[in-house]
C-alpha cells in the first residue's frame, strides 16, 4: 500500500510591502535634508580659504529639544561637533538630574564657522540655523545667551514672537514650538554663581518635559 502524498497548504494572504511608521519617515526626511545642509556648510568659501570647517550640530534631526548657543570652543572646534567638551559634559548631567533623554536633544551654535565675525552673524550663519529648526521641528528651543537670542529674532520665522528677556521662563514662540531663555552655558561653567544662575533656568526644562504628552 503507497503512503499518501502529503497535502498540498493552501496558499496564504499574501503579505504586502511593510508600511514605514511615520516615525522613520520623518526620520529618513531630515537626515536626507540635514545632509543637503552639511554639504552647504562645507562649501562655504571661508572655512575653505582658512582651511578650517564648520562645527556641526550633535544628536537626532527630529529631537524634542533644540539647544542653540552662541560659538564654539576650542574641544569643539578641533571635534567639529557642537555641545562637545565641558558644555556638552554640563548638559549632558544636567539632563540627567532633570530626567530628560538626553536622545531628545539636538545641539548647535549660531556662529558654525570659527572664521566668522561674531560682531556680524548675518547671512549664510543664520540662514543655516533657520534651516536646522525647519528640519529638526522640536517643540521647544533652549536659547542660551543675550548675543543668542538676538541672532534667533532676527531670523524673522513666521510667526515667531520676539524671545522673552527674563530666564528661565518657558513662552510660546511659534504655534509649534515654545522657547526658554538661559545663560549662555560656556559662561556659566567656572564661577560658581554663574552655574547657580544657568541651573536656575535650565531646570525648567525639566518641569516642561515631564509635562509633555509622550507622542
Amino acid at each position: 500500500m503507497s503512503a499518501e502524498s502529503p497535502a498540498t497548504p493552501e496558499p496564504g494572504p499574501r503579505e504586502g510591502p511593510s508600511v514605514p511608521r511615520i516615525e522613520d519617515a520623518y526620520l529618513d526626511r531630515a537626515i536626507r535634508e540635514m545632509h543637503l545642509l552639511e554639504e552647504r556648510m562645507d562649501a562655504c568659501p571661508g572655512c575653505q580659504a582658512g582651511g578650517t570647517f564648520p562645527v556641526k550640530a550633535s544628536g537626532s534631526p527630529t529631537a524634542d529639544i533644540m539647544l542653540v548657543k552662541w560659538q564654539s570652543s576650542l574641544a569643539e572646534r578641533q571635534e567639529g561637533v557642537s555641545f562637545y567638551g565641558r558644555s556638552g559634559e554640563a548638559i549632558r548631567r544636567s539632563a540627567e538630574r532633570l530626567q530628560v533623554d538626553p536622545a531628545s536633544l539636538y545641539g548647535t551654535l549660531v556662529l558654525k564657522c570659527p572664521h566668522a565675525d561674531p560682531a556680524s552673524p548675518m547671512g549664510d550663519e543664520l540662514e543655516w540655523l533657520a534651516e536646522e529648526i525647519r528640519i529638526v521641528r522640536p517643540r521647544i528651543l533652549v536659547v542660551m545667551g543675550d548675543r543668542t537670542i538676538a541672532a534667533v529674532d532676527a531670523l524673522n520665522v513666521p510667526m515667531a514672537e520676539p524671545l522673552p528677556v527674563e530666564h528661565g521662563v518657558v513662552t510660546a514662540w511659534t504655534p509649534a514650538i515654545e522657547a526658554l531663555v538661559t545663560p549662555d552655558i560656556d559662561d556659566s561653567l567656572d564661577e560658581q554663581d554663574a552655574k547657580r544662575r544657568f541651573w536656575a533656568a535650565f531646570r525648567s526644562l525639566g518641569e516642561w518635559y515631564a509635562a509633555e504628552p509622550p507622542w
